[in-house]
């Protein structure tokens, strides 16, 4: 199309019909993606169940990998700081530096007669039950 012969209500128009069309393609492209991802979804489910495994099974196993194992270089902190890293003795995959409690780790904790709100048994229990991890 020649631009340069339209007036200026005609190019106005036509960046309108560029604007609401660009809007429409992204929702299209949003839910294409969105199906997309479900078909994905589909085929790995059926993959596991084709091996003879249940979904549940294999879940968490995909899930791991995302976490940071033992072997992994810890990071270093904006401060520059180096803090003690706690790996739990029975999982390696459970470490724990500082900050919030873990999941994994309140669970022992509560397993061990320890109260996870109380910062001497936190202590009590960091000494007596995890290993420190050597940098």
């Amino acid at each position: 199309m020649e631009y340069a012969n339209l007036s200026l209500d005609e190019i106005r128009q036509h960046l309108e019909t560029i604007e609401q069309n660009k809007s429409e393609l992204q929702r299209a492209l949003s839910t294409r993606r969105q199906e997309a991802k479900q078909g994905v979804v589909q085929q790995i489910r059926d993959l596991i169940t084709q091996n003879g495994y249940e979904v549940d099974e294999i879940v968490p196993l995909i899930q791991a990998r995302r976490r940071r194992g033992p072997a992994a270089a810890p990071r270093a902190t904006p401060s520059g700081r180096d803090y003690t890293r706690y790996v739990d003795p029975e999982n390696a995959q459970n470490i724990y530096v500082r900050g919030v409690l873990p999941g994994w780790m309140k669970q022992k904790m509560q397993e061990q007669g320890y109260d996870a709100s109380k910062k001497a048994d936190r202590e009590a229990f960091k000494a007596n039950y995890l290993q420190v991890l050597a940098a």
